[in-house]
C-alpha cells in the first residue's frame, strides 16, 4: 500500500484518480481548495473514511507539513481554463506555476521521492507533425495555460536533476467524461438546453481533435507511473483517432433526441484565442510499455455526454 496525496483531487480528472488509487487500496489525502473542484465528487469515500481531506490553497501555507511520510504527490491542483488564460493571466502563472514549485519545495522539505504532473498537449502549440511524439520540438505553445504547463515540466525535470526525484509528465488530449465541469461538451449540452433549436458552434466546426474518456485516462497514468521507472519521464495519453466540432454536435443533438437544431459558426479556423485547430498525440511511448486506448474518440464523446445528461 501506498500514501498519496492528490492536489486538486476532489476536481474532474482528480477525483477519477482518487477513485483508482482508493480502489486498490492506498492511503489517500486530498488537498483541494475547491475553486473548481466538488467536494460531492469525493462524497462516497469521505463517509466511509477511506479518504482524508484538507481543504487548503497551495499559495498558502499550512498545507506542507501534510506531505510527510507520503510515498508520491499526484500533482493535478491547477487553473484549467485554457480559453479564459488570456484575460487572466498573472491568476494562471500563480495557480499553474509558482503553486507547482510550492508543492516541489514542500516534497523538498518533507523527503517526498515521486510526484505525478498533469500536463497538457497544448505544451506543443500547433504542431506541424500529427500525431505529435514527445520528442517533438520546438515546443511553442500559443495559450496562457499551455506555457504554464510547460513552465511546470520545466520545474519538475530541474527538480528532480537536483533533488534526486522521479516523476512522471502526462500530457494529455482532451480528457472527458463524469464529472466534467467545463470545455465543448458541457457548452454545447447547456446552450442546447436554453435553447433547443439553435447552437452557436465557435469557429468553422472543423477543429479536430483527439478525445479520451476520463477513466481510460487515469488507467493510463497509473500504468505508466508502475512500468516506467526513469528519473524523469514524460508521456502523450490520448486517443489513436479524433473527431471535429461538427460531430461532436451531432452526438450531443441525437443524444438529447433534438431535432431539427440548426447550426450557427462563429467563423475562423479556431473556436478562441489560445486554440488549437488540429490536435492528435502520438501513444507509441506508452504502447510500448503495454498500455492501449480503451476507446475512441467518438466513444468517448458519447459516454461524456450521456454522463452529464443524467446529472443536469
Amino acid at each position: 500500500m501506498m500514501f498519496g496525496i492528490v492536489t486538486g483531487g476532489a476536481g474532474f480528472i482528480g477525483s477519477h484518480l482518487v477513485d483508482a488509487l482508493v480502489g486498490r487500496g492506498d492511503e489517500v489525502l486530498v488537498i483541494d481548495n475547491l475553486a473548481s473542484g466538488d467536494e460531492a465528487n469525493l462524497k462516497a469515500h469521505l463517509e466511509e473514511e477511506r479518504i482524508r481531506f484538507l481543504k487548503a490553497d497551495l499559495l498558502d501555507d499550512g498545507w506542507q507539513e501534510q506531505l510527510k511520510g507520503a510515498d508520491r504527490i499526484y500533482h493535478l491542483a491547477a487553473d484549467p481554463d485554457v480559453r479564459g488564460s488570456v484575460r487572466t493571466p498573472a491568476m494562471m502563472f500563480a495557480n499553474n506555476v509558482v503553486a507547482t514549485e510550492r508543492v516541489l519545495e514542500a516534497m523538498r522539505a518533507q523527503d517526498v521521492p515521486e510526484i505525478v504532473f498533469t500536463s497538457t498537449s497544448t505544451v506543443y502549440g500547433e504542431a506541424s507533425v500529427i500525431p505529435t511524439p514527445e520528442t517533438y520540438a520546438p515546443m511553442e505553445p500559443i495559450s496562457i495555460y499551455g506555457a504554464s504547463k510547460l513552465a511546470g515540466e520545466a520545474l519538475i525535470s530541474a527538480y528532480c536533476a537536483s533533488f534526486a526525484m522521479r516523476a512522471w509528465v502526462f500530457r494529455f488530449a482532451n480528457i472527458i467524461g463524469e464529472r466534467s465541469n467545463h470545455g465543448v461538451i458541457w457548452d454545447f449540452v447547456h446552450k442546447l438546453l436554453a435553447n433547443p433549436g439553435e447552437l452557436e458552434i465557435l469557429g468553422d466546426g472543423r477543429q479536430t481533435k483527439s478525445y479520451l474518456d476520463v477513466q481510460s485516462c487515469v488507467a493510463a497514468m497509473l500504468f505508466a507511473a508502475t512500468h516506467a521507472k526513469e528519473a524523469y519521464n514524460v508521456f502523450n495519453i490520448g486517443s489513436e483517432d479524433w473527431v471535429d466540432v461538427k460531430t461532436i454536435a451531432d452526438i450531443i443533438v441525437e443524444e438529447m433526441e433534438l431535432t431539427p437544431v440548426q447550426y450557427r459558426f462563429t467563423g475562423g479556423d479556431r473556436g478562441w484565442v489560445g486554440d488549437v485547430p488540429r490536435m492528435q498525440l502520438a501513444v507509441a511511448r506508452l504502447k510500448a510499455l503495454g498500455w492501449n486506448p480503451e476507446t475512441e474518440s467518438a466513444e468517448s464523446v458519447r459516454r461524456a455526454v450521456r454522463a452529464l445528461l443524467i446529472s443536469v
